[in-house]
């Protein structure tokens, strides 16, 4: 079949079969590319759509980028389902299987280095938010507590300020110690930048964003320490998302959710 190589991930070989219905980007199935004991992870893709003037073009195509996302990621998550993958950024194309393979021995140190680090390890995402409250001057105050004064409602209003601020310090106080005790049990974490609600779409203000590399055989254990957590704080939310292949660790220049169209 003609068409570049679009590349998903590099790995250690595998003996386990990946999904046999597994399509990938622009609907061709993954194959592997053995080269110097290392695998690519790759597919076929019209030049129409990814030589290097018409990625440009589709950047401005937010529905293309999102399914280019999707099914890069269904990939993704597949190998993670067998094997530990590398994963790289999404629309790394190259001419054909010869300009993988250079690719690969420019790099095979690098990915051999980061594969013995991931090996047998996943990545989860954990976020915690502040839910959201309506501005003082916008909230109706209390039945029974109507202001009937000018130093009456400046009186509501300081309340109202004092409890948005307590709110947002037992937040910090609840992230700081929540990052301590699961990066105790991580190989590794790093924190993002909070993730802006609007292009997120999640409810209330980000205060911790963070990803953590995590045994996979002690996974079980890390999700319970944030399952023990998810309720301490009324109108504080504790999301956990995983297991993902390592992209917060393996050295690429985005991250899942960028690659997926999220936003960290």
């Amino acid at each position: 079949m003609s068409g570049l190589r679009y590349v998903y991930a590099v790995c250690h070989p595998f003996g386990a079969a990946l999904q046999a219905q597994l399509t990938g980007v622009a609907g061709d199935p993954p194959r592997l590319l053995n080269h110097h004991g290392l695998i690519a992870v790759v597919s076929h893709v019209p030049e129409a759509d990814f030589s290097e003037e018409a990625l440009r073009a589709h950047l401005e195509d937010l529905d293309w980028l999102a399914a280019t996302a999707r099914a890069h990621q269904q990939v993704i998550d597949a190998l993670t389902a067998v094997t530990t993958p590398l994963p790289l950024r999404m629309a790394t194309v190259f001419r054909d299987d010869s300009g993988v393979r250079v690719m690969m021995e420019e790099r095979e140190d690098d990915f051999r280095r980061t594969l013995d680090r991931l090996e047998g390890r996943v990545e989860w995402g954990v976020k915690v938010y502040v839910e959201t409250e309506p501005e003082p001057s916008a909230r109706p105050a209390p039945p029974g507590r109507k202001a009937t004064s000018g130093r009456d409602y400046l009186r509501q209003r300081r309340m109202q300020t004092r409890a948005h601020e307590d709110q947002w310090a037992k937040a910090e106080e609840l992230a700081t110690r929540l990052h301590e005790t699961l990066s105790s049990r991580a190989d590794d974490a790093t924190l993002h930048a909070p993730q802006n609600p609007t292009l997120s779409g999640a409810a209330g203000r980000n205060v911790l964003n963070a990803a953590y590399l995590v045994r996979r055989d002690v996974s079980e254990e890390f999700v319970e320490m944030v399952d023990r957590t998810k309720d301490d704080v009324p109108g504080i939310r504790v999301e956990l998302t995983g297991p993902w292949a390592a992209y917060s660790f393996a050295g690429e220049e985005t991250t899942r959710e960028e690659n997926a169209g999220e936003g960290t």
